[in-house]
């Protein structure tokens, strides 16, 4: 069983001072405020009465996982921000603010007034991070951005896959993601400029380009090449043997041979050491043009043995191999319990909620769990009383 943690509402991270309003939704700007939270900001979530954040709305059983989640550390107000008073009380939240969050369609902040020229004007050292789909330029501006249509374009679904199927898109929010954890590097980075003398700016964050970067050199590659790298299932298009191996058990184990002295190490434990010198498998570019039969020859090696065996006899070889775990596997595996990276936190639907730790971990500040994810509008009273505004009707 993971590490149940408690809540402790007044310790201080190392973000402590900051204060973030988020009027983001989904799973970008959350991904970008779940972090800031983590390290010690007053994340502020401002939500539509009655409704909330669209992440409540991702739900398992009736239950919302999804916000229990990245909300952790948050704190919600409820305003109808086209309202006088809830207008008023976003104002009053901005100029007490260091960051605001937004993913709004690009042009609406400016319809209602609260373009960064606006903002800007009140609080002069306000970091405004902007989180759109193509970003707040260009002529795709406007079209609909959600991540699925991102990974897509971004060249991702392309080279994922196998080579006789269909693209595959991600199972998760990844491009959401991805671009949740560059927009919070470059809100940090922007603090450090303000508290330097610098002013307060606009950070213009696509979902696009950030998971459009993890493609990496592919571009390099089409210039010299002509081609764009294909779908390779497991393999990969520039080491080889690198791939995913059933066990005689029907487990796997994952293996990556992409340095020379580790290649030949697996040919040598399996019984192989020739191959070393066939022109085939001699150094990586013949392996990588040769990897399908370099992989039959691991494989039935791989499928005669257990998982466990396999396992120990490549591990006691010193190769880099590795078990294909499901999340469900990893709930009480050895390693994560060691390194408590899955916590039990306090819930009041389901008495725990496991969930990812706080990382990565600070040796010199304290990193704590300070509140569970809110309920909505939960904090409507405390944080108007905070502003010096009284107590609202709003939830």
């Amino acid at each position: 069983m993971s590490k149940t943690i408690s809540y402790a509402p007044d310790a201080k991270g190392p973000l402590d001072g900051v204060r973030v309003v988020d009027l983001s939704r989904l799973v970008a700007g959350n991904m970008t405020t779940h972090v800031l939270a983590d390290y010690g900001a007053d994340v502020i979530k401002v939500e539509r009465p009655g409704k909330g954040d669209d992440l409540r709305s991702w739900r398992v059983k009736g239950i919302e996982t999804f916000w229990k989640v990245y909300a952790r550390n948050k704190r919600s107000i409820a305003l109808d921000i086209h309202e006088p008073d809830g207008r008023e009380t976003l104002l009053r939240l901005i100029d007490s603010a260091q960051v605001l969050v937004e993913n709004f369609v690009p042009g609406t902040l400016e319809r209602w007034g609260l373009g960064p020229e606006d903002l800007l004007g009140r609080n002069p050292g306000l970091i405004i991070l902007r989180v759109s789909g193509w970003g707040q330029t260009g002529s795709w501006r406007q079209k609909p951005g959600f991540g699925t249509l991102v990974e897509a374009m971004s060249g991702w679904a392309y080279m994922n896959g196998h080579p006789d199927k269909p693209p595959t898109l991600p199972p998760l929010a990844l491009a959401d993601m991805i671009a949740g954890l560059y927009g919070a590097a470059a809100t940090l980075a922007a603090l450090r400029a303000v508290e330097h003398g610098g002013a307060g700016q606009v950070l213009d964050l696509s979902l696009f380009e950030p998971i459009h970067a993890m493609i990496g050199a592919e571009a390099a590659h089409i210039r010299l090449t002509g081609e764009p790298t294909m779908r390779a299932g497991n393999q990969s298009s520039h080491t080889a043997p690198r791939n995913v191996y059933v066990c005689r058990d029907g487990g796997y184990v994952a293996m990556s041979g992409s340095m020379q002295s580790m290649a030949e190490r697996i040919l040598d434990t399996i019984g192989r050491p020739e191959l070393k010198s066939d022109p085939r498998f001699a150094d990586n570019a013949a392996r990588v043009r040769n990897r399908d039969t370099l992989d039959a020859i691991i494989g039935g090696f791989v499928a005669e043995r257990s998982q466990a065996e396999n396992l120990a006899l490549f591990e006691a070889a010193g190769v880099t191999v590795g078990p294909v775990c499901s999340v469900a596997d990893l709930i009480d595996h050895p390693y994560v319990l060691d390194r408590e990276a899955l916590v039990e936190a306090p819930d009041e639907d389901m008495k725990t909620v496991p969930m990812p730790n706080i990382i990565p971990r600070f040796s010199a500040v304290a990193q704590p769990f300070r509140r569970p994810a809110p309920r909505l509008g939960e904090h409507s009273d405390e944080i108007r009383r905070e502003l010096g505004m009284a107590d609202g009707a709003t939830r």
